[in-house]
């Protein structure tokens, strides 16, 4: 494979911006030389870099990037080093500062930005369509930007309250063995919706949001014969859900109301012989219109880098136990 170098001059020159970007004892620098496997040397706000074409052509790109998001006064972390480095596999990195801001996801507390084709995809069609659904592996936002995306409508006044919904179902823990009434004992299930609630729009405004009901957090159950209208509905680890529930919850969807439906497919928690209306309804309306689906992949995951590499080493075992399962049957037919 050739290499090449390419040599890159950071402007204006700022000490406190280029200690930002590289890092204590340039741990920053070190974790792009290891994640795209080149070499980057510098000399203040001269850097060198070396390595193949296309990984060497990228951390310039992201050298730029972290440099411009460095003299606005975005911390340089890296998770942010991270996300950047997964984005540049899939769309490169546009330069100028005014990037994609049609898709920036504008909040109280913090403005959301989705990284590569799929997120940018899924918030595009949330905000075209009333129902939509994010399938796939954990890790790749799918949950976090739908509530980012209820918080918007909710500020722009497109809806009037927010509904993020669970199905009750026991993930290898036992509910009747928590304490409290059904609501306090499904509370632990809808965590990560509160969180993300928490971190765009404030505790003390959550929790005065939730006294009048402007954002309510509910098990499925509690949604049977309701009407849903001018409200952004969120039925989370929708994986755990019958068919009957899945027809139920979507046939509450009522006028001037938005609906995201997310899931992961490989994390079913339902008792043995039950169908996942998850699955289940991908086939019923995967041809209807208005209807949105968003399918996420391992390389879509946005946390860890090794969460990435662990949902793939889980499909690769899956498959080889499913091409085996698929040979035992084919030899005792014959």
């Amino acid at each position: 494979m050739s290499t090449q170098t390419r040599s890159l001059s950071l402007e204006p020159d700022n000490a406190k911006h280029l200690a930002n970007l590289c890092g204590q004892f340039d741990r920053h620098l070190k974790q792009l030389e290891k994640r795209l496997e080149v070499s980057i040397r510098n000399k203040g706000n001269l850097f060198q870099i070396s390595g193949p074409e296309k990984p060497t052509n990228s951390a310039c790109d992201i050298i730029n990037h972290l440099y411009r998001e460095a003299q606005n006064g975005t911390e340089i972390t890296p998770d942010l080093i991270h996300l950047f480095i997964q984005e540049s596999g899939m769309d490169r990195i546009e330069e100028g500062k005014e990037e994609l801001s049609s898709e920036i996801i504008k909040t109280p507390k913090a403005y959301v930005k989705p990284r590569g084709k799929n997120q940018k995809y899924y918030v595009d069609a949330v905000r075209k369509h009333d129902i939509n659904f994010g399938v796939g592996p954990a890790g790749t936002g799918k949950t976090y930007l739908a509530v980012a995306c209820a918080v918007e409508a909710l500020m722009n006044d497109e809806v009037r309250r927010i509904l993020l919904v669970r199905p009750a179902v026991e993930a290898g823990e036992k509910l009747g063995f928590l304490p409290g009434d059904l609501s306090q004992k499904i509370d632990p299930y809808l965590r990560p919706l509160y969180d993300a609630l928490y971190e765009m729009l404030g505790f003390d405004t959550v929790e005065k949001l939730i006294e009048r009901n402007v954002i309510e957090v509910a098990p499925l159950a509690y949604m049977r014969g309701r009407t849903l209208n001018n409200s952004f509905i969120i039925l989370d680890e929708s994986q755990n859900t019958t068919r009957e529930q899945m027809k139920m919850f979507l046939t509450r969807i009522g006028f001037g109301s938005t609906a995201v439906i997310t899931g992961d497919a490989t994390q079913i928690d339902l008792p043995r012989g039950s169908s996942s209306g998850l699955l289940h309804v991908i086939n019923v309306l995967k041809d209807v219109k208005g209807i949105s689906f968003t399918h996420f992949i391992s390389k879509d995951v946005v946390r860890h880098p090794l969460v990435q590499r662990v949902v793939e080493a889980y499909e690769r075992f899956e498959d080889q136990q499913e091409t085996n399962e698929n040979k035992k049957t084919i030899k005792t037919a014959n």
